[in-house]
């Protein structure tokens, strides 16, 4: 509807209003947009990593804080990129740091300045995927942008209308995205996360239209998370290993019962908050026990823990040394992560309505148990970016670099969070991405293969020369005796279980030179196919070696014990072999009894 009187201009307040109605849109269409999530991956939870990741910006539009329109969105983007989560979170996150970069010293919005601020979050938002696709978010914030910039020259006095005119362009855009992808075109809808744009921005313009805010959803008090503070690593408390945090969120919540349940299980405890919302602080060895506990008084959110002795550990360093982190979908065993001091940024899971962050509040073992047992099946997500920039911000203030060996970039959204993080660190040292182009255990390799070098003192111009040299010279192969899994996630069409079973062959997934996961080959035989699984990988090995070994196994040790004994019997010449706990990275599709193996050449000056 049409404004009685031409507004030329939006300031802070105005554009808090704004936005805060267009969150609610995105919260109030949560389902819906879960339910048309079928790119990349139809796991069903768009809509969801939407809202979360937009609410975290509530608690700053809501307050009665300085209002101005540069220092708001300062504010916002930064609460946005710490509470981003999934790509599409990301994404907007990195638009809204455009935004707040453009409006630097503007009390308000003019038709230019808007115009301008929306190209360059536009190109923040394409910056932020290192393949951009036709079809999705992206090309409806661009076609907002380039709709808006469109119209100049036009009259300055009305903004609305030039809002709308811009709105309906961008409808147009995503009813396009229809036809644009092949996974969205089989399913006869739109994109999911473009879908949220588009509602964010029709709340946006309606309310700068009408003056009227759409209504608050009850859910929203319950998606809040917003909190950017680093809360690791101080100095003179390191009884307790972790310093956990979470949100609890209820109807009725007995904060003192809350406090007599904590707090035997370690000290720092502090609670604050009220009767709906609360936040637990407190530093234990077991953070999983207190999700749990928190769990009984409301929904728990905003799980943290961070490793207080490693980052001590890292703080007596020299800052000359190089700090090596990767995240948790590296498998890694327990022994090389002390013995290096490795520090691992771990992916989020979820179990239904119940969430843990990797290796950290749920252990391997667990989960693999609770997948097996369970009717939900397990969700994985990479780390929000503000997980990356809590534990980046540290490492930097404390080495002049810091090396992340990340997840391949080509099969989830982990590489691009970390470069955003990294991007965001305000301190002396200096963040590396590196992407591993692997996972699993071959990602593990290489992190360790760096800590070695850090270890050594090389410098950081030789590590990473050393690094790529070795990347392509590291391989992983997975074994997957059971598809049932992966048929359930949708990684796997139910056909290819079919026809598996019944030729009696184990797929074996391996990684490719340019990062991607695919399937290899078969394993013929179903009785005893470790022979042949061995018999597979040295068919797919340039030389006889010497090489290093890293095998993963999903609650199977005496698999992996039979595959160490059955490599050693090869021609194969192994200067070392390790074995740990498969993660719920390549878990998640494989389950109980799949078998991971990194090799690597010896690099032979580490």
């Amino acid at each position: 509807m049409p404004p009685e009187v031409a507004i030329s201009s939006i300031d802070g307040r105005t554009f808090a209003a704004a936005l805060r109605s267009g969150i609610h849109r995105v919260i109030h269409a949560q389902e819906q947009l879960n339910q048309i999530n079928v790119f990349p991956v139809a796991d069903g939870d768009t809509g969801t990593n939407l809202s979360l990741s937009l609410s975290a910006s509530l608690n700053v539009l809501d307050s009665r804080d300085d209002k101005r329109l540069d220092n708001l969105l300062v504010r916002v983007a930064d609460a946005l990129l710490d509470g981003a989560r999934g790509n599409s979170g990301a994404i907007m996150a990195q638009f809204f740091q455009g935004l707040s970069d453009a409006a630097e010293n503007l009390a308000a919005f003019g038709r230019d300045s808007l115009t301008s601020a929306m190209s360059l979050a536009s190109e923040y938002a394409h910056d932020a995927i290192g393949d951009p696709k036709p079809g999705t978010i992206l090309s409806v914030i661009n076609a907002f942008a380039n709709s808006l910039a469109s119209q100049s020259g036009q009259s300055e006095d009305d903004l609305p209308k030039a809002l709308a005119s811009a709105l309906g362009d961008t409808q147009k855009a995503l009813e396009a995205t229809r036809d644009q992808l092949e996974a969205n075109r089989k399913a006869g809808v739109v994109d999911a996360g473009a879908k949220g744009f588009v509602l964010l921005m029709e709340g946006v313009c309606d309310y700068v239209a009408t003056g009227k805010e759409t209504e608050k959803p009850e859910i929203a008090d319950l998606l809040m998370s917003a909190d950017d503070s680093v809360t690791a690593g101080q100095d003179g408390d390191i009884e307790f290993r972790y310093c956990t945090e979470c949100m609890v969120n209820g109807s009725d919540i007995d904060r003192r019962k809350l406090r007599e349940e904590l707090s035997s299980l370690g000290n720092s405890l502090v609670i604050a908050g009220s009767k709906k919302k609360a936040k637990v602080h407190i530093h234990v060895d077991q953070p999983e026990e207190v999700f749990r506990v928190a769990g009984q008084f409301g929904e728990v959110s905003g799980q943290k823990a961070d490793d207080m002795r490693q980052q001590v550990t890292s703080s007596h360093q020299s800052a000359e040394r190089i700090a090596v982190i990767t995240d948790s979908a590296a498998d890694i065993a327990d022994e090389d992560i002390e013995r290096l001091d490795i520090h691992v940024v771990p992916l989020r899971i979820q179990f239904g309505d119940r969430g843990y962050l990797d290796k950290v509040s749920i252990t391997p073992d667990e989960f693999f148990e609770m997948q097996a047992s369970g009717d939900v099946a397990p969700t994985t997500s990479q780390p929000a970016p503000g997980d990356f920039r809590r534990q980046f911000q540290f490492l930097a203030s404390h080495h002049n670099n810091v090396i992340a060996i990340s997840l391949t970039g080509t099969v989830s959204g982990t590489l691009q969070a970390a470069e955003t993080a990294a991007g965001r660190v305000d301190a002396a040292g200096t963040v590396h991405i590196f992407n591993s182009l692997n996972a699993s255990n071959g990602q593990g390799q290489l992190a360790v293969y760096a800590a070695e070098l850090a270890a050594a003192g090389v410098g950081i111009e030789e590590t990473l020369q050393k690094l790529e040299s070795l990347r392509s010279r590291t391989w992983s192969f997975a074994f997957v005796e059971n598809l049932d899994f992966a048929v359930r996630v949708g990684r796997v069409p139910g056909w290819v279980r079919t026809v598996a079973n019944l030729l009696h062959v184990t797929p074996v997934l391996v990684t490719t030179p340019e990062g991607r996961i695919r399937a290899g080959g078969v394993v013929p035989g179903r009785k005893d196919p470790l022979p042949g699984f061995v018999r597979f990988m040295l068919r797919k090995l340039p030389g006889r070696g010497p090489v290093r070994i890293s095998i993963g196994h999903a609650i199977c040790p005496e698999k992996a014990d039979r595959l160490t004994k059955l490599l050693r019997d090869s021609d194969l010449e192994i200067s070392r072999i390790s074995v740990c706990e498969l993660g719920s990275a390549i878990g998640v599709h494989g389950g109980p009894g799949t078998l991971v193996v990194g090799i690597q050449e010896e690099p032979g000056d580490s």
